[in-house]
C-alpha cells in the first residue's frame, strides 16, 4: 500500500474515533463472508460504522490518543470496528445480539471504548450492550414529565367523582 494511501486511510479512522460515542473491537476469525455480510447489515440497520482495520494503521491513526497504550493488547490479529455515533450502545447491542444467532457464534468481542475508557469484552456485553438506548431514555424522560400531569389531571376529577359516588350511594339507599 502506497504511502498516501495509508495516510488516508489513517485520517479516515482517526475522525471516526473522534467523532465516536463508542466503539467495539470485534475478533471475527473463523466467521463465512456469509456471516460477516449479514453482520455488517445489522450494523448498518442500528446506524453503526463497522470496519475492518489493520491494527498498525489504527495504532498510528491512535496516536495521540490517551488510551492508546491500554489498547496495545487489544490490537492484535484480525480486527474489526464497530463506531456508534448517537447512541453508545448500539454497536454493543447488535453483537450481543448477533451472538445469540448461530451466525455469531465465532464472533468475540475484544474490547470497548467509551468516554476514553476502556472496557473489557464481558463489561461491553453486561454493561454497555444493557444500557437504555436513545430512544428509550427519551421515553423515560418524556414518562417522567407526563407524571406530574397525569396525577394534578386525577386531583381535578377526584372532588367530581366524590360527589357521583356519593350521589350513587344515596340513590342506593333510597
Amino acid at each position: 500500500m502506497e504511502r498516501a494511501a495509508k495516510e488516508t486511510q489513517i485520517g479516515q479512522i482517526r475522525s471516526r474515533f473522534d467523532k465516536m460515542t463508542a466503539a467495539v473491537f470485534l475478533d471475527f476469525k473463523g466467521m463465512t463472508v456469509e456471516h460477516v455480510t449479514k453482520l455488517r447489515a445489522e450494523f448498518r440497520k442500528a446506524g453503526v460504522d463497522y470496519k475492518v482495520c489493520k491494527n498498525t494503521l489504527v495504532k498510528h491513526a491512535l496516536k495521540d490518543a490517551p488510551y492508546k497504550q491500554k489498547l496495545d493488547d487489544v490490537l492484535v490479529g484480525m480486527t474489526g470496528i464497530a463506531w456508534s455515533y448517537e447512541d453508545p450502545s448500539a454497536a454493543a447491542k447488535v453483537v450481543k445480539a448477533f451472538k445469540k444467532d448461530p451466525a455469531g457464534e465465532k464472533l468475540q468481542i475484544k474490547a470497548g471504548l467509551i468516554e476514553g475508557s476502556i472496557l473489557s469484552a464481558k463489561a461491553v456485553e453486561d454493561q454497555l450492550a444493557t444500557m437504555p438506548g436513545k430512544n428509550e431514555l427519551r421515553a423515560q424522560l418524556l414518562a417522567t414529565l407526563q407524571a406530574p400531569l397525569q396525577q394534578f389531571v386525577a386531583l381535578l376529577q377526584a372532588p367530581a367523582q366524590n360527589l357521583v359516588y356519593v350521589l350513587s350511594a344515596k340513590e342506593r339507599q333510597g
